[in-house]
């Protein structure tokens, strides 16, 4: 059992020289793998809906985005306690724990997706529960920042964001492969409609083990839980973990506030959800909901008892003014990562996967498989795999010319990447043919996802730069936080624009989202006399 760190200065040269920095990397590497589980089981039904759809299971088109939204809402809605976990409960108690829970929704996908007459709400409960894995990002990235020094912010943060994110990539490849062939038993389904691998086409009538996608992960998590209970540190210094007792009172109040994310989730998906759906059927806008449920989940936060004085004290990172403009930014560039993650696959699959005729009476109809249609597990993986693994690329160009500026470049490239898909996406909805749309519509995805990933990495930085050490771990969680909801707000508005017929539409939203982070960026840090210059 590691031993608890009494003395922490990573800005002291000589410590960190001694001693400090074998730990700090230490602890990153074990933390990174970590990170890509979570980040893996959160975003797997992304591609889990797409084998759904081509099993026959019977559901909707958008009751399957409705999927990938809840594991996404919830995800986005744990990152706001586990912004806090690491002060309250210690890095080693906090990553040990969080990790380990990923084995739950894991092992039960695995269970569920053996029947094709699973109900609904039971995949509704497991993506939910798939959340975790989304919340850990905010404890992670927290626990990371204490053990590096401001110099190395960029890198370290980009290093664990940016291969962290892998999961994203490494769910869409590994998921589809292991499907192909009973390496945990069990009887397979056949596909009723092509599937694909990041090898090429698996035709219809194949056999699939679509419930190795949750089986896969348990495989891989048990050893990494017992290396983070071996290798994890707490750090118990005054501006880190103070007072975090022993390691079974830290699990209970890491559950509880965990239990009040759950909650308030259940409580906003049911008031957001069509009926059909098992929502409420109230057609209330997420754009009211949303922020009802950030600001239940922090108020009821700050009235635990037992715990609302120590997470009442984290509370003031939001008079700082630049907690608000950081949480903006970040959006744009986490938000959109995540959130284009989890929609591309099933959006591929729709557009491109059926033909959109014109019948005599003027009306489109999109129920004509389309049998020149690319596969949407060969391709979808590449976007979330550019957009990780450039990210600590953009931490270390941060680092070098400033992270306000890397933004701002960032930013104008989304709005031109952002255009140009949904012009091709437009063509493509309305083609016979939509699969001659298909490379310049990927390519110009892949832009996106370029900046997003460089852009990542450059508002590690300016956060780093802006906000003392205290408070620097709270408001990359916080800002992480809301710029998750970016993994339910673009499947629900990308499900919701495709059936009404106008799926570039979502597009054209967020092209306009981006030229305001453009103008508030430039405000805030590249303007003369800009209180924090090119942060």
């Amino acid at each position: 059992m590691s031993k608890d760190i009494l003395k922490w200065d990573p800005e002291n040269e000589q410590f960190w020289g001694k001693e400090g920095k074998a730990v700090a990397w230490r602890t990153l590497a074990l933390s990174i793998p970590c990170l890509l589980c979570g980040f893996a089981v959160w975003i797997y039904w992304s591609v889990i809906t797409v084998q759904m759809l081509n099993l026959g299971f019977p559901f909707s088109q958008l009751e399957l985005f409705t999927l990938n939204s809840i594991a996404g809402f919830t995800g986005a809605t744990l990152r706001i306690p586990s912004s806090f976990f690491i002060r309250i409960a210690g890095g080693r108690n906090t990553l040990f724990l969080t990790t380990a829970l990923l084995i739950i929704p894991a092992l039960a996908t695995g269970i569920a997706l053996q029947d094709v007459n699973t109900p609904l709400w039971v995949f509704q409960i497991l993506a939910l529960l798939c959340g975790f894995g989304g919340g850990n990002f905010a404890s992670s990235m927290s626990n990371i920042s204490f053990f590096f020094p401001k110099k190395m912010q960029g890198l370290s943060l980009g290093l664990n964001a940016g291969l962290g994110n892998f999961g994203v990539t490494t769910a869409q490849i590994v998921i589809p492969l292991v499907m192909t062939f009973g390496v945990f038993g069990g009887d397979p389904m056949k596909l009723k409609s092509a599937s694909g691998t990041l090898i090429g086409k698996i035709p219809a009538g194949a056999e699939t083990w679509i419930f190795n996608a949750g089986y896969v992960w348990v495989v891989i998590l048990i050893p990494l839980v017992l290396l983070a209970w071996f290798v994890f540190r707490n750090i118990r210094t005054e501006h880190v973990s103070p007072q975090i007792g022993n390691p079974m009172s830290s699990f209970a109040k890491i559950i509880i506030m965990l239990v009040v994310g759950l909650v308030t989730s259940v409580v906003g998906l049911w008031l957001m959800l069509p009926e059909k759906a098992h929502g409420s059927g109230l057609n209330i806008s997420k754009w009211l909901v949303m922020p009802l449920v950030i600001m239940a989940t922090i108020a009821v936060l700050a009235l635990l008892p037992g715990l609302s004085a120590r997470v009442r004290s984290q509370y003031k990172i939001f008079a700082h003014p630049h907690t608000w403009i950081m949480t903006i930014i970040y959006t744009m560039t986490f938000g959109s990562f995540i959130g284009y993650s989890a929609a591309l696959p099933l959006s591929i699959k729709v557009i491109f996967g059926f033909k959109h005729l014109v019948g005599p009476d003027g009306v489109v109809t999109h129920t004509m498989a389309n049998p020149n249609a690319p596969s949407a597990l060969t391709y979808a993986w590449i976007g979330p795999f550019i957009g990780a693994v450039i990210r600590p690329f953009g931490g270390w160009l941060s680092d070098k010319f400033g992270g306000a500026l890397v933004t701002q470049v960032c930013s104008a490239i989304m709005i031109g990447g952002a255009v140009g898909a949904a012009y091709y996406m437009q063509a493509a909805y309305a083609s016979p043919t939509p699969e001659v749309y298909f490379m310049p519509f990927f390519l110009t995805f892949m832009g996106l996802f370029l900046a997003a990933g460089i852009g990542n990495g450059s508002t590690f930085r300016t956060i780093a730069v802006v906000f003392d050490r205290q408070q620097a771990g709270p408001v990359l969680g916080w800002t992480s936080a809301i710029a998750a909801y970016g993994a339910f707000i673009i499947p629900i508005v990308f499900g919701d624009q495709i059936e009404k017929g106008f799926p570039e539409y979502a597009l054209y939203g967020f092209a306009v989202f981006y030229g305001i982070c453009l103008l508030l960026n430039w405000a805030a840090y590249l303007r003369p006399g800009a209180k924090y210059k090119n942060p």
